[in-house]
């Protein structure tokens, strides 16, 4: 049996999923789920909590949809408690994520925020677009 990549993916990614799934993030977060093992830490869950719960996605899918889908996300997980903290980043969503990289033994990040991108890596875990995840299993 194949090694699962660990995989951990940004919250804005996510929520393309769920909001478009053709998408690009949408789709490199089903190619993700279907193939490598995802990683949340309870800040990166609570950080999903809290955005899918804002009203503005009322118009796009309804409160018990976004519930569903984090029901949903929760179980699929593996979830990773935080030993090692990380204080790299300007936003401390951003360091959420590496901290959940580091503890986890994350092989990659997939996101589209700049300031996680900038870095290309962090520690032993690749940072990449959605779109350059997906490039990674086109056919040549």
């Amino acid at each position: 049996m194949a090694i699962r990549e660990r995989i951990v993916v940004d919250a804005n990614a996510l929520i393309s999923r769920l909001l478009l799934p053709s998408s690009v993030p949408g789709q490199a977060v089903r190619m993700a789920t279907h193939e490598g093992q995802l990683l949340a830490s309870d800040a990166t869950l609570e950080e999903l909590a809290d955005v899918l719960s804002r009203p503005k996605f009322d118009s796009y899918v309804t409160l018990e949809e976004r519930q569903a889908f984090m029901l949903l996300f929760g179980r699929i997980v593996e979830h990773v408690p935080i030993t090692r903290r990380v204080r790299l980043c300007r936003d401390p969503k951003d360091d959420a994520v590496l901290e959940l990289a580091l503890n986890g033994g994350a092989d990659l990040i997939i996101t589209g925020d700049r300031d996680l991108l900038a870095l290309g890596a962090f520690e032993n875990t690749r940072i990449l677009t959605p779109a350059a995840y997906l490039a990674r299993r086109a056919p040549t």
